[in-house]
């Protein structure tokens, strides 16, 4: 009952609702803001404790045997967490997107607790795993924290943990932007005004406490990039195929390292992380710079540190421990494993540019950073939130045009090669080993979804009457503009509409997904 107040309360008080819900992402901020900053400082303890170890190592060797026993056991400590709680394991951007879509249930305070030691456990020690997704899963526990300790409706709490989301990466990366931009473009794939104001409420707000811990300065730290003349962008094309054809690569390998490791029967799922972490032993030995997320890789090939022939053992050996590392299923993302790949891709592009055809050196930095975008697009398949995020971690604006060419390049290739977006594959792989496809039981709740009516698509100039919308649910209102409108059945839909469609919970994940091809599927 309270749940149907709630939804006639938030139909009938359309304004007042944004207001609130940018209200509570500034509160979302606040919490996300925090943890991912105490995130970010304990992996740099981490890992300060790993160079510490390092040296000891060097000038101790006696000591190699006492570490590898305690990254075995770290391994297995990694292990029973995942085994515990199983949202944890990889990035847990998939995690997300399933309790976004109803298709999985969340327990934010279990996840955050585990989420954070499992993960600073398995960077610290050297696996090849990045900080950006656990800081958008750690944001989008503290969202549903948020709605659980308030008690708000469920129909808040999705945009409170998108919010989150959009908040955790903001914080990871000082990219409040590119928060934003990942919530719209990943996680719901549509533009919603709703969704765009309560994320950027909270990502502002997590960016700005993020700051004040880390400064106003960008994550990478280019200096004096000058942008390629405009006859140069052909290369830029050239690349754009090279990183689509990587970004397909990956995400085929990461999937097979996954089966691979399902396939080891005689291996539990516990114990899976253990053989990384023997790996991050070996690593630590005789190439230490491929250990963790890899910014000092970033930093060297900035600097033009690395020979070509050291570009190419530490891009192979990378990939390889990246795909052991996420494979095993240990908590870590692929965000800056990837970042990296591409920045060696990038760099291996632009020496030999500038060895057979006599480009100047000052230009490598610009194929480092379009090889990034072009790698992330690839893969994630989000090449808006890509050019936008390596736009605000480089902290210049003077290659946008070059960053947004090598993305739609590098999305088209990978498309062609029929290459699925990662985190929907994940996702699927996570469900159907949970029997998940669908939810298990009948909800009598309620939920609202949000669906967009594109140009020409078959909602378009349809009306209400004419639509075979799914069995068990129902558009109660329909927001052209900042005007709500009640539908009846010869209300004309217009392109640019939302729709606000009342489901069944547990029926809201393929209802949805059937309208959203409703309202993107062109006329015929």
């Amino acid at each position: 009952m309270n749940d149907k107040k709630g939804i006639y309360s938030i139909l009938a008080h359309g304004r007042s609702f944004k207001l609130k819900l940018m209200a509570e992402g500034v509160l979302v901020g606040v919490f996300s803001g925090f943890l991912v900053v105490f995130y970010r400082i304990a992996l740099e303890k981490a890992e300060e404790l790993r160079h510490g170890i390092s040296d000891l190592i060097s000038a101790n060797p006696k000591f190699i045997p006492i570490w590898f026993a305690v990254l075995i056991a770290s391994g297995v400590i990694v292990g029973y967490m995942v085994k515990k709680e199983p949202l944890i394991s990889g990035s847990g951007i998939p995690q997300v997107e399933g309790v976004l879509q109803r298709r999985l249930e969340m327990n934010w305070l279990s996840v955050m607790i585990r989420k954070i030691a499992g993960s600073v456990i398995a960077i610290g020690s050297g696996l090849s795993l990045g900080r950006e997704g656990p800081s958008i899963q750690l944001g989008a526990a503290a969202g549903q924290g948020v709605s659980r300790i308030f008690k708000r409706l469920k129909v808040e709490e999705k945009y409170l943990i998108t919010s989150g989301a959009s908040a955790g990466l903001a914080a990871a990366f000082n990219a409040p932007l590119a928060g934003v931009m990942f919530s719209l473009e990943e996680l719901h794939r549509h533009f919603s005004p709703l969704i765009l104001l309560s994320a950027m409420s909270a990502s502002l707000t997590a960016d700005f406490i993020s700051k004040h811990f880390y400064g106003l300065k960008p994550v990478f730290n280019f200096q004096r990039i000058s942008p390629l003349p405009l006859e140069s962008y052909g290369y830029i094309i050239i690349l754009g195929v090279i990183a689509g054809l990587c970004g397909a690569l990956y995400n085929k390998v990461l999937l097979k390292t996954q089966s691979l490791y399902a396939g080891q029967k005689w291996l539990p799922v516990q114990y899976r992380p253990v053989i990384p972490f023997i790996a991050a032993g070996f690593l630590l030995l005789i190439l230490p710079q491929v250990l963790g997320g890899g910014h000092p890789i970033i930093d060297s090939l900035i600097r033009g540190s690395y020979t070509m022939k050291m570009m190419l053992v530490v891009l192979t050996v990378k990939f390889a421990f990246s795909m052991l590392s996420f494979g095993s299923g240990a908590p870590g993302g692929i965000f800056f494993p990837l970042l990296v790949l591409g920045a060696l891709t990038g760099a291996i592009y632009g020496s030999a540019l500038t060895s057979l055809l006599g480009f100047e050196p000052e230009y490598i930095s610009n194929f480092i950073i379009l090889a990034m975008a072009g790698y992330f697009t690839a893969i994630v398949r989000a090449p808006i939130t890509g050019s936008i995020l390596i736009t605000e971690m480089t902290g210049s604006l003077s290659h946008l045009l070059s960053l947004s060419l090598v993305s739609i390049v590098a999305y088209a290739t990978a498309d062609l090669l029929k290459s699925e977006p990662i985190y929907e594959s994940l996702l699927e792989r996570l469900l159907k080993n949970q029997g998940k496809h669908e939810p298990e039981a009948e909800s009598k709740d309620k939920v609202m979804l949000e669906i967009p009516v594109f140009l020409d698509s078959s909602m378009d100039c349809k009306r209400v009457k004419e639509l075979e919308l799914p069995k068990g649910c129902l558009i109660v209102s329909i927001r052209r503009g900042n005007k709500e409108i009640i539908p009846k059945g010869g209300t004309v839909l217009c392109s640019g509409d939302d729709l606000i469609v009342l489901a069944n919970e547990d029926e809201a994940a393929p209802i949805k997904q059937k309208l959203l091809e409703m309202s993107s599927k062109p006329q015929v």
